[in-house]
């Protein structure tokens, strides 16, 4: 059986959760509140989990400088587990990874990159599900039109428009 792993941290937007299997991320909760609620959050629908403080530590560190103000591209090196998904659905959060820090694209380009030209529309679909946000940062992908679409993340569509805002601050 494979021991899953946890920790939460305080960022300056809050508390940020990270969770793990066989040393693979497979999920973050963007920064919430209260310890508690981020934990609430971060450890649904997972029966057991235990924590670690020191879990991914590189990557803690990139986030708080990243909610600090800092200009952070996350680690592609950290392994990460998208159980679930599918070819097609890998094929468009790994391709969202690579999206740089403070660049946005269309979920058609999305598409595109990800070797699926007419999906623009299952890609947004895959970034509604997003067990990853902000290591795969879909908050970076926009509409044609350059608004905002949809976000999923607790606090929506504000908190995306945050995070750009953040991103387009410090470069």
């Amino acid at each position: 059986m494979s021991t899953i792993k946890y920790t939460i941290f305080e960022t300056k937007w809050g508390y940020f959760g990270l969770v793990s299997i066989e040393n693979a991320l497979i999920r973050t909760v963007l920064p919430l509140a209260s310890r508690e609620k981020a934990k609430n959050r971060l450890l649904r629908n997972i029966s057991a989990a235990d924590y670690d403080s020191h879990l991914f530590s590189h990557l803690q560190k990139q986030i708080i400088a990243y909610f600090e103000g800092g200009y952070v591209n996350f680690d592609t090196n950290t392994p990460l587990m998208l159980a679930g998904f599918g070819k097609f659905g890998a094929s468009i959060l790994t391709a969202c990874r690579d999206i740089t820090f403070a660049q946005t694209i269309s979920y058609r380009q999305l598409a595109c990159k990800a070797g699926h030209p007419n999906a623009a529309r299952a890609a947004g679909s895959i970034m509604a599900k997003n067990p990853i946000p902000l290591i795969i940062p879909c908050h970076r992908v926009l509409r044609s039109d350059g608004s905002m679409g949809g976000f999923s993340a607790q606090g929506g569509v504000t908190l995306k428009k945050r995070l750009l805002t953040l991103e387009k601050q410090t470069t």
